[in-house]
């Protein structure tokens, strides 16, 4: 493009808001320091306002990769994953020790290994999507993909050698697969210093506003990927470069002499005349130049010049794991004082909140109740899996959007305590899914979250409970082992502490507290779905076994209401049930009540102003159930017109 001035758009919105239909793909964003950790990991990231059109990203989307210090497009890739928050929440920071400022991320895989683009030469296609001279949308239609992956297509080169070849998926990021019970699923990573530049309120970090001066291609892959390998590799690399090198240097007299005697002979058999004389010069010359090519000195000066990146990586490297080392002396002394407290700072996220209906109409505080809400948080609403945290309105079917979770968390366990909501244990959801030891804190005063000292495993399906000031964390399990743990977190301390555990294994635990006690249901054991009811009183630090209810149920609700135990729905080891039994403590038996209207397994339920609430949920063929359905004693249960929630299935709720 030159010098010549590029038309932008009327508008400075740095987003197109496009609809899922309409995304045919997504240029991330990358510096020489980062574009490494992007490649090695498999990770594209942006910043967090970007996750509106992230999240509607699919596996085999059109991706590519915007190098902001070269100005150079990267391509071409495609997604491994769906867009989410947080795959990796401490990317491209220093020792990964700090939160991701670029928590909107999709794992990615190799689709082609092509030459990049300069900025001149890809920009014609995109420039509807720049809104100042050196700013564009990330966000790609169809047309435009295609005519990027088409130009791309021209510049395809051999596919690098084996230690750099792209894996296809990200082990590191994923350490375990996952198997839910029936939950099957349908950045910019700048660096440290020009991160504060590049990212502001006002978007200017899409691009930066002083662009450096743009280079011609150089083979930057050998360096870029040199930091993939392992030492060992490295040094095999290294002792080959330089015998080569030493090769060629040695047969560099023979060569020029070679030459000199090629030219010659080609010169006399040119003056023999004819065209056969002609031919046999040129297959002399073929000859000559396929043993002594004439550039080996430009040849010999790039190796070498390898050789010395490579040496300089190595001791830069050496270096690295001697700090790494120290810094892994001074933890692990850390975590000897501490006493096995959390050496992690904790981490809290501040934001802003929205309120709206079903027909997205915005609506002021004044005209909620303040009382009149449920807590609802995560979950699938069956296109995504969600960190969003929102107050629901029943009487206005109205919803606040709240600050989000600091990840997507499904199959987790809500508690509050002195005010605060405490969201234990989980998973990201999806296919892919990973277990969550991790506890998060959300301040409604701050509207805020902090993360928290870790449960003593990864877990998810479990049950938490508030007992006297202190919060319990009962069974669950990951996916191949169910658990009977009990761990109790006491604030005071700051860690989770072991307590007595339960009498059986129960995965997909319901579980509440009254009069000082605790009670357990249901759930999983690993070999069957259970019936049986487990009592905790602390005072006795002891579990025992309460009367049965009649039917086997897991993934199932149990609320506290006009002090009886209601336990509803759930899944009885063969489909999802309506069924909803009633426990009397003071009786000791579970009698049969109302069934519900619609069969839910992993509902969300709450209890608000004496009535009961049931929030979407699996029905028998695994579909969400978009119905809320409401109970009032003496009365059953009411299918309502409530709507503003929609799709919800995998999510927790609270009062």
């Amino acid at each position: 493009m030159g010098n010549r001035k590029r038309p932008v758009a009327v508008t400075s919105n740095p987003f197109r808001n496009l609809e899922k239909a309409d995304l045919g793909g997504v240029i991330f964003g990358c510096t020489d320091k980062t574009v490494t950790e992007c490649l090695s990991k498999q990770l594209f990231g942006l910043p967090s306002q970007h996750f509106g059109y992230v999240k509607n990203i699919d596996p085999g989307l059109p991706l590519f990769l915007f190098n902001y210090s070269r100005r150079a497009l990267h391509g071409i890739y495609e997604a491994a994953s769906v867009g989410q928050l947080n795959i990796n929440p401490y990317g491209w920071t220093k020792d990964g020790s700090d939160r991701t400022s670029f928590p909107a991320q999709v794992l990615i895989r190799t689709r082609k290994n092509c030459r990049p683009l300069l900025e001149n030469q890809f920009s014609p296609i995109i420039e509807g999507n720049y809104y100042t001279q050196n700013h564009f949308r990330f966000e790609l239609d169809h047309v435009q993909a295609n005519k990027l992956v088409a130009l791309f297509s021209t510049q395809v080169v051999a596919p690098p050698p084996s230690a750099f070849r792209s894996t296809g998926n990200l082990k590191i990021l994923n350490p375990r697969q996952l198997r839910f019970p029936n939950g099957e699923s349908d950045g910019v990573p700048f660096d440290d210093v020009g991160s504060s530049k590049l990212c502001n309120e006002s978007n200017d970090h899409l691009i930066p506003t002083n662009p450096s001066t743009r280079h011609e291609e150089t083979p930057q892959c050998i360096t870029d990927d040199m930091e993939v390998i392992g030492k060992n590799e490295m040094e095999l690399i290294y002792e080959k470069l330089k015998k080569f090198t030493l090769n060629f240097e040695s047969l560099d007299s023979i060569s020029e002499t070679r030459v000199h005697e090629s030219l010659n002979t080609n010169t006399a058999h040119l003056e023999a005349g004819g065209s056969h004389g002609k031919e046999n010069a040129k297959e002399d010359d073929v000859k000559d130049n396929t043993l002594l090519p004439l550039d080996y000195p430009s040849i010999i000066a790039q190796l070498m010049l390898e050789v010395r990146e490579l040496k300089s990586f190595k001791e830069e490297s050496i270096k690295k794991m001697g700090q790494m080392e120290q810094k892994l002396c001074k933890l692990e002394s850390e975590v000897d004082l501490s006493q096995g407290l959390d050496d992690r700072m904790p981490v809290t996220l501040h934001c802003n909140s929205k309120m709206h209906g079903v027909t997205g109409d915005s609506c002021s505080d004044q005209q909620l109740d303040s009382d009149d809400f449920i807590y609802l948080t995560g979950g699938y609403d069956g296109k995504s899996w969600l960190a969003s945290v929102e107050c629901y309105y029943p009487s206005k079917d109205m919803i606040k959007s709240l600050c989000p979770m600091l990840s997507a968390r499904s199959y987790a366990s809500l508690a509050r305590l002195n005010g605060d909501i405490y969201v234990v244990g989980g998973g990201s959801g999806g296919k892919d899914d990973v277990w969550y030891d991790t506890v998060e804190c959300y301040s409604p005063v701050n509207n805020d979250w902090t993360s928290l000292a870790c449960l003593s495993k990864k877990k998810g399906s479990l049950a938490a409970v508030t007992l006297h000031d202190k919060i319990f964390a009962l069974g669950g399990g990951n996916g191949v082992n169910c658990f009977s743990d009990v761990e109790m977190l006491d604030l005071d301390v700051g860690r989770w502490i072991s307590g007595r555990s339960m009498l059986q294994k129960r995965f997909a635990v319901a579980a509440v507290e009254f009069n000082g006690a605790l009670y357990a249901t249901g759930g999983f054991d690993g070999i069957d779905y259970l019936s049986s009811t487990e009592r905790f009183d602390p005072r006795e630090h002891s579990w025992s076994t309460l009367g049965s209810m009649h039917s086997k149920r897991g993934c199932h609700a149990m609320l506290v209401l006009n002090e009886k135990f209601y336990a509803i729905g759930g899944f009885n080891g063969s489909a999802m049930v309506d069924s909803v039994e009633v426990f009397d403590p003071r009786v000791g038996t579970w009698i049969t009540d109302v069934s519900m209207n619609y069969q839910r397994g992993y509902c969300a339920a709450a209890v608000l102003n004496n009535n009961i609430y049931a929030i979407g949920g699996l029905d028998a063929s695994q579909k969400i159930v978009r119905k809320v359905e409401r109970y009032e004693e003496g009365h059953g249960w009411e299918v309502t017109e409530l709507k503003a929630i929609g799709q919800r299935c995998f999510a927790s709720a609270i009062v």
